[in-house]
């Protein structure tokens, strides 16, 4: 990762929409419960940037004529893209830290954490050689 690019912002993606399957309805108040709670404290703690759940549906476009619209999100995958979180913390493994914590971890999902790029790393490494280029 680019030293002048240093993330502070992380995305966390919550994959897996099926968590509930083999739970009583208790097992899955238990669980939204502490989901709750866990989002609660990450807002109290200031970590807490936005998130959002997922429906199960989309397209996907794709192609140079973006013509080319199919059935998504990743309609092959069993583990669609469920929502996420945006946390702001300092490190990688700050973030790490707070998504281990998720409580449907213990359902069978899993997480996807990724910095947040201040711009397109693409575009910024090619802005940056186009510059030491014209000096």
């Amino acid at each position: 990762m680019n030293t002048d690019q240093t993330p502070t912002e992380f995305m966390v993606l919550f994959r897996s929409t099926d968590w509930h399957q083999d739970l009583s309805l208790d097992e899955m108040q238990q669980v939204m419960d502490r989901t709750y709670a866990w989002f609660d404290r990450l807002r109290q703690e200031g970590k807490f940037k936005a998130a959002q759940p997922l429906f199960n549906e989309g397209k996907v476009i794709s192609g140079k004529s973006r013509r080319m619209i199919t059935d998504g999100p990743f309609a092959e995958s069993k583990e669609s893209v469920g929502g996420y979180l945006i946390l702001n913390v300092a490190t990688m493994e700050e973030a790490l830290a707070i998504a281990k914590e998720w409580p449907l971890l213990d359902c069978g999902s899993t997480l996807e954490v990724r910095p947040i790029a201040p711009e397109c790393p693409d575009f910024h490494r090619l802005r940056t050689r186009m510059a030491k280029a014209a000096s």
